[in-house]
């Protein structure tokens, strides 16, 4: 097996960002979910809800990120190091967790882009939310954490699997839809669903694997256009439904920081 793409969303919810080689860390990969956009509760605003998320196409910087879109002026967004503390929820029914607001600037910004009343929150503590979902697979360690991620640091897909889901589809559908930071060659279709519980090696890193991705609507969204659409969710109600819910992928808990790189080996570890 080896590394078949690897990829980011700087704010929760954009669109990706492909990589050659990416740096990872305890709460996953370097620069990947640190930005959520938050409504006036303080809770993430996601694709689930609002599509046009897909137009937002952020470029990190040292120090920042510039929000982009079509159509609208960049925007160039200094981390608040000294912005506003605010608490904030990935989903309504989960802990707070303390982060910095960003600026009027990136507020009003995003608000005419989204079409609703929101705020750019950045993650400057990227320890203080701990991992605490382990469905299935890996136990949970002390001092695991995770960024804005629904769950955990990072999610793999395997492309036999995506092959696989794509033979029983009309119209196939891309890995982009699943929004992986990982993606994995030349393992069997399905082999993912034995790997959980154990540990994998990718590159020099080992990470365990925690458990299966429960699927949601996102998946029904076309990641450049936002429209929507009733596959591959539907599929996988078909072929892949489990007590866990509709699964395709697998979360993972790095065990160490280092760099993984396109090409690279995936095994694994006894």
């Amino acid at each position: 097996m080896r590394v078949a793409s690897l990829h980011t969303y700087p704010v929760k919810g954009c669109h990706r960002l492909d990589h050659d080689e990416a740096r990872v860390e305890p709460w996953g990969l370097a620069g990947d979910r640190r930005w959520m956009i938050i409504d006036a509760d303080g809770v993430g605003v996601t694709q689930r809800e609002t599509t046009a998320l897909v137009r937002l196409r952020p470029r990190p910087r040292a120090g920042g990120l510039v929000l982009r879109a079509a159509d609208r002026p960049d925007l160039d967004v200094a981390e608040p190091v000294d912005g506003p503390a605010a608490t904030v929820r990935i989903f309504r029914t989960e802990e707070a967790v303390p982060a910095r607001l960003a600026g009027a600037g990136a507020a009003a910004w995003l608000t005419g882009l989204l079409g609703r009343p929101v705020r750019l929150a950045w993650l400057d503590d990227p320890t203080a939310r701990p991992v605490t979902k382990a469905p299935a697979g890996a136990p949970i360690e002390p001092g695991d954490t995770v960024g804005f991620a629904d769950a955990h640091p990072l999610l793999l897909a395997n492309a036999a699997s995506l092959d696989a889901l794509n033979d029983w589809l009309d119209e196939p559908v891309p890995v982009a839809r699943f929004r992986p930071n990982i993606v994995v060659a030349g393992a069997a279709p399905w082999a993912e669903d034995d790997w959980i519980g154990r540990r994998l090696r990718i590159g020099g890193l080992a990470m365990r694997v925690a458990g299966p991705c429960d699927r949601c609507v996102v998946t029904t969204i076309d990641q450049e256009s936002g429209d929507k659409g009733r596959e591959p969710l539907r599929a996988l109600g078909r072929y892949r439904r489990h007590e866990l819910g509709l699964l395709f992928g697998v979360h993972l808990i790095p065990d160490g920081a280092g760099v993984i790189r396109v090409g690279e080996s995936v095994g694994l570890l006894p």
